[in-house]
Order: structure tokens, then C-alpha cells, then sequence
């Protein structure tokens, strides 16, 4: 009998590296995908079974590089990961036009395409889709990322709706502050680390390993039952909703 196969977006570095290394560990082939070539290749090198395929996966010609990576195996997990946040490059309405779009394209797009691509390889029944949004789709303050991510929202229910009928389950896990990775480059001070963990409830930060956890979880058998949720794993900065 053939291994399981996932696919992760952004699968090289932060949450995404967590999350493929422990689907490897419950025994799973992985596909990890995204635009930079170093980090999936490292990877790809520290963890048996996983395939890095470069491809910027906002680009309709170059998802179905995974797609040729699947070939004809059923995808049993897909992890739609990359995103990040978008920087202005300046203050006229042409510069705001351009952060909104490039951060669609970012966070949305890339989903989007990627399950698109992939939607007819999902297992039926038992296929996963698993889509990682943020904290800040749901208490805003982030500007066009908050947008964004609570736009996948939406769209995974569509997909919760469509796909349910043939026994494939659609999920948002929503991140709160997670540390260890690469998200605020540069921009995160000691105070601004000490403000998010005091919003916690249990006085910590998050780190990638918590993230893959859920992902497990809703991955595992155990989660064959959930299916349209938005799973918010923040240590309580924002209660449920």
C-alpha cells in the first residue's frame, strides 16, 4: 500500500516547516511548494519523504508544478500555508492599490489556485483541505491582511459545502501570536513580544509546533467529523467566535 500524500504551501520555512515535519512523522509523502528554493530544499534534505517543488503558486502557470509533482496519486491533505504580510512601498493611492493586490495574491490567491489545481487528486472520501488564516481575520488591525485571511474564511465554507458530500472535510486554522518564525522580519520589538503574550490567557507565546498540532488533529481520523470550522489556536487572545 502506497504512503499517504499531503501537499504544504509554504513548506520550508515557520509554520509550514513545523507542519510538514510532522505529517512526515505520521508517516506521510509530502509535497511542499512555494518560491523560494533554499528553504524547501533544506527541508527536503533534514526530512525523509518530502519533495520541494519551487513555484510561485499565485501564478496559474506555474501551480500546476505540483500538480505534475502529485501526478496520479490521491492527495489525502492539503495544507494551504503560504502568506505572509505585505509592506506598502508608499503613500499614494497607486502604492495602497498595489499592497492590496500583491497581498490577494499572497494569501489568497495562492489557496485558491492550489486547491483548484488539486481538487480532483483529494481522496474521496477522507480528503482534507486545511487553510491557515490568522488571529487578525478576526479582530482586524492588520489592515489588508486581516482582509484577506478572513477572506479565505468564506471560501472555505463554500468549499466545507461543496466538497462535503464526498466525504472531504474543509477547515480554517486560525494562528494567534507565534514566535519562531519569520512573519514580522525585523519588525518585532521586545515590547511589542511582551504586549502579544500578555494577551494570551496562558501567559506564552505561540511556536510553530502548536500550529501543527491542529493540523494533526484535523488531518488524523480523529478530525474526520470537522469539517467548515474556524479553529483558532491563540493561547485565548481572542475567545471563541
Amino acid at each position: 500500500m502506497s504512503a499517504k500524500l499531503a501537499v504544504v504551501s509554504g513548506g520550508g520555512t515557520g509554520i509550514g516547516a513545523a507542519i510538514t515535519r510532522t505529517l512526515a512523522e505520521d508517516g506521510y509523502e509530502v509535497i511542499i511548494a512555494g518560491r523560494r528554493e533554499e528553504p524547501l530544499a533544506r527541508v527536503a534534505a533534514e526530512v525523509s519523504g518530502v519533495t520541494a517543488v519551487v513555484a510561485d503558486l499565485a501564478d496559474p502557470d506555474q501551480v500546476t508544478r505540483v500538480a505534475d509533482a502529485v501526478g496520479e496519486r490521491a492527495v489525502d491533505v492539503l495544507v494551504n500555508n503560504a502568506g505572509g504580510f505585505v509592506m506598502s512601498d508608499g503613500d499614494s493611492l497607486a502604492d495602497e492599490a498595489a499592497q492590496w493586490r500583491r497581498t490577494f495574491d499572497v494569501n489568497v490567491l495562492t489557496a485558491v489556485l492550489l486547491t483548484s489545481t488539486l481538487e480532483a487528486a483529494l481522496r474521496r472520501p477522507g480528503g482534507r483541505v486545511i487553510l491557515l488564516s490568522s488571529i487578525a481575520a478576526q479582530r482586524g488591525g492588520a489592515g489588508a491582511y486581516s482582509a484577506a485571511k478572513a477572506a479565505l474564511h468564506g471560501w472555505m465554507f463554500d468549499l466545507a459545502a461543496r466538497l462535503g458530500p464526498d466525504g472531504v472535510t474543509a477547515n480554517v486554522v486560525s494562528p494567534g501570536y507565534v514566535a519562531e518564525t519569520e512573519f514580522f522580519g525585523t519588525r518585532m520589538t521586545p515590547e511589542g513580544h511582551a504586549l502579544r503574550v500578555g494577551q494570551t490567557l496562558v501567559g506564552r507565546a505561540g511556536v510553530p509546533d502548536d500550529i501543527a498540532a491542529a493540523v494533526r488533529w484535523l488531518a488524523g481520523d480523529s478530525g474526520g467529523y470537522v469539517t467548515g470550522q474556524i479553529i483558532g489556536v491563540n493561547g485565548g487572545s481572542v475567545l471563541g467566535r
